[in-house]
């Protein structure tokens, strides 16, 4: 039965783009996918779970490849698990248009309406029964039985760094050591270089105090004394300074 795309589905698987579902089986996930070319293909994928699982990856990579090969008679699809193991694959079984064997295999198919499709590669991966015949004890479960989440190939690893061409080596190589020695010069002109340029300081001249004497006052020159008037008027006296007023002499 076709079903939409649900989420947690991978858009596509290698160069197919899945368009719908299939089927869903107990040990995987079949898709309807479109190739490149336009060809319409049935893509089985393993669950996360039985991905994980190292034997139930390896049966079902060992049915892939089992029907690689060419087949050793005509058996039905009945055909037993020894049959299997042993690699005759079904007559049946559709040709294989691609494969990825990694992590997360998966394996695509021609898709034909009503035909067997990539569902034929999971049923090897459920194990039912026992090589010798009848199957005595407890029935077999795997412990990713009920994991519906199909495995997912892992992100392609991180491109390699860049990778410098000759003449960038060789030049950043030429920058380098011209640094280094730079630094060299420069470390050697501040611890060695200044040891030798430092001088002593020479010590300065001794400080002598000469005492000086004490400053002695000059005396003021001796003037004439003014004339004092006498008592009995008699005597010289000071002439009285004359007037602007007064005619002075005829010249």
């Amino acid at each position: 039965m076709v079903t939409p795309l649900q989420y947690g589905d991978p858009p596509h698987l290698g160069p197919f783009v899945l368009q719908a579902r299939l089927r869903t089986a107990p040990a995987g996930l079949v898709y309807l996918g479109q190739a490149p070319d336009g060809r319409a293909v049935s893509v089985a994928v393993l669950t996360s779970g039985a991905a994980l699982d190292a034997a139930a990856r390896d049966r079902f990579v060992t049915a892939i490849r089992d029907a690689e090969q060419p087949r050793a008679g005509v058996l039905g699809w009945g055909a037993t698990l020894l049959h299997r193991v042993r690699g005759r694959a079904p007559a049946d079984t559709p040709p294989i248009v691609a494969m990825h064997d990694g992590r997360a295999p998966w394996v695509a198919v021609p898709y034909v309406p009503g035909g067997p499709g990539a569902e034929r590669f999971l049923d090897p991966v459920m194990v039912s029964g026992t090589l010798i015949g009848r199957r005595q004890g407890p029935e077999f479960v795997p412990h990713w039985l009920g994991d519906r989440t199909p495995a997912f190939p892992g992100p392609p690893p991180p491109p390699p760094p860049p990778v410098g061409t000759r003449r960038q080596v060789v030049l950043a190589s030429a920058l380098l050591a011209t640094l280094t020695l730079l630094m060299m010069v420069m470390l050697w002109l501040l611890v060695f270089r200044g040891d030798e340029e430092h001088e002593p300081s020479r010590p300065l001249p001794a400080t002598n105090f000469v005492p000086t004497p004490p400053p002695v006052p000059t005396s003021p020159e001796p003037q004439e004394p003014s004339p004092t008037p006498s008592e009995g008027g008699s005597g010289s006296q000071s002439p009285l300074p004359r007037s602007s007023d007064d005619g002075g002499d005829d010249i």
